[in-house]
């Protein structure tokens, strides 16, 4: 898939069913044909492996995140109550781990939320300041959308790919720069 980050002449067509979407990029894979996005309203199922993409390994950092803000609460705690401020107060002693065990939870918990919320902003280039690129308004809504980055191609290229969309069951085919 291309990077939607530079101007891109793009050629995309508009499906009204996911069932019409995921035969089209069948076909697409079939024909040899580089696909540079598919945009749906709502997850579609079964479309990840037909446009070769691989699971998201965020769910890794999340569980570093979780690690860190676990050791974090606990290490805290135990240099506090064994260190820094050693009080015994009704028999306890100083180390108490289960007395740790609800705060640990809590930030194990928080630094998990935090650290995957930023990093996966990070990772899509979503901030205050970024400008999406919106192909068509209707995707959002109720369209399903495959599109081609046509910077280059030649007529018979352009001919192919249309031909393409129409024998696919796009309901609408539009060319645009973004």
């Amino acid at each position: 898939m291309a990077d939607l980050n530079s101007k891109q002449e793009i050629l995309y067509g508009l499906y009204n069913d996911e069932v019409d979407l995921l035969n089209a990029v069948k076909q697409a894979n079939e024909d040899h044909l580089d696909i540079m996005d598919v945009l749906s309203p709502f997850p579609v199922h079964g479309l990840d492996p037909l446009l070769g993409l691989s699971e998201s390994r965020l769910h890794i950092a999340g569980f570093i995140y979780g690690a860190l803000g676990a050791l974090t609460a606990f290490g805290f705690m135990t240099w506090a109550f064994t260190r820094d401020w050693p009080i015994i107060f009704g028999g306890k002693p100083y180390w108490s781990v289960p007395a740790f065990i609800p705060i640990t939870f809590e930030l194990t918990v928080l630094f998990c939320a935090i650290g995957t919320v930023v990093t996966f902003y990070t990772i899509c280039g979503l901030s205050p300041m970024a400008q999406p690129k919106i192909i068509d308004d209707r995707i959002t809504d109720d369209k399903f959308c495959i599109a081609f980055n046509t910077g280059g191609y030649t007529e018979s290229q352009l001919d192919k790919l249309k031909s393409f969309f129409s024998s696919t069951g796009a309901g609408e085919v539009h060319a645009k720069v973004i």
